[in-house]
């Protein structure tokens, strides 16, 4: 594993601070800025803060990282409601990195509670208080999210978040999204900052509907899940998909990745669906962008 001083602080443009991945070459977040992300593309699309109306949420946070989305989700929810009981469960691939977050001061500028909090899960891997009772699992996601489903655990908000699909497709798999997909209350939202075609054919596939987030920080979306019993109307009206978006669900982008067994390297992942791509009868992507080019 990675070394806590091979983590250096870089600045996002909100002013909060990120990291850089050497074992999957991409910041853990968007130059635009990481706080912010945490709260535009995840906390408040799942609706967190209507659902501690309740009186109680369950997160699942997939590639907990740092911890921003954790901290914001708790944030909101105990700002709409401070008596709420939160349940989280977080995966993380590198237990480094959120320890590294904390002691590179990361979170300084938020409130104690939520830097106690933090430290916490970076160091003991659990935390238990009258309002909160939280776990990482440290290893492959490909494997805990096995766990989360043995438990019986089904959130109200599942936060997607691994590196992007050509340098992690391990996470974006059909077998993998299923998996967490199951972890899905049935009035629950899953939330994640990518539009992939093929991250999206994965989320259909696995029996949710979907929509398109507002972009931040670039021009291309987020998507938002859900299953249709109670939210497809929610979906549609209020996350709808463009045409273009549509019709890039028919193309060899929107052929997904396999990993059948839930065990396989990047590579071979990679090269499968490259493969299908190239003998599917599916339109050439390079004919969609044309179509769209500007539009999009």
């Amino acid at each position: 594993m990675l070394d806590t001083d091979n983590f250096t602080p870089q600045a996002t443009q909100d002013g909060s601070f990120t990291f850089f991945s050497q074992e999957f070459n991409e910041a853990f977040h968007s130059h635009h800025g990481a706080k912010q992300e945490s709260y535009l593309k995840f906390a408040f699309p799942t609706q967190v803060q209507t659902v501690a109306k309740n009186g109680i949420v369950r997160i699942l946070d997939v590639c907990y990282g740092l911890g921003y989305n954790t901290a914001a989700a708790l944030e909101v929810i105990w700002q709409e409601n401070p008596t709420c009981i939160v349940e989280i469960m977080g995966l993380e691939l590198n237990p480094e990195v959120p320890k590294a977050a904390i002691n590179q001061n990361i979170f300084n500028d938020w409130d104690d509670e939520y830097r106690n909090i933090l430290t916490e899960l970076a160091f003991k891997h659990h935390l238990q208080t009258n309002r909160l009772q939280a776990k990482l699992l440290i290893g492959d996601a490909r494997k805990s999210i096995q766990e989360v489903r043995e438990s019986g655990f089904l959130a109200d908000a599942i936060f997607l978040d691994p590196f992007s699909p050509p340098q992690c497709p391990q996470l974006w798999t059909i077998e993998f999204i299923q998996n967490v997909a199951l972890c899905l209350h049935e009035n629950g939202l899953l939330a994640t900052y990518s539009c992939a075609a093929a991250v999206r054919t994965a989320l259909l596939s696995a029996g949710l509907v979907i929509g398109s987030t507002t972009p931040v920080g670039r021009r291309t979306p987020g998507t938002i899940a859900a299953y249709s019993k109670n939210r497809e109307k929610d979906i549609i009206d209020i996350y709808p998909l463009s045409q273009a978006e549509t019709e890039h669900l028919q193309t060899r982008a929107a052929i997904p990745y396999r990993d059948p067994e839930l065990s396989d390297s990047a590579e071979v992942i990679i090269r499968r669906r490259q493969q299908e791509q190239q003998t599917s009868p599916l339109e050439p992507t390079s004919k969609w962008h044309k179509r769209w080019l500007g539009q999009v």
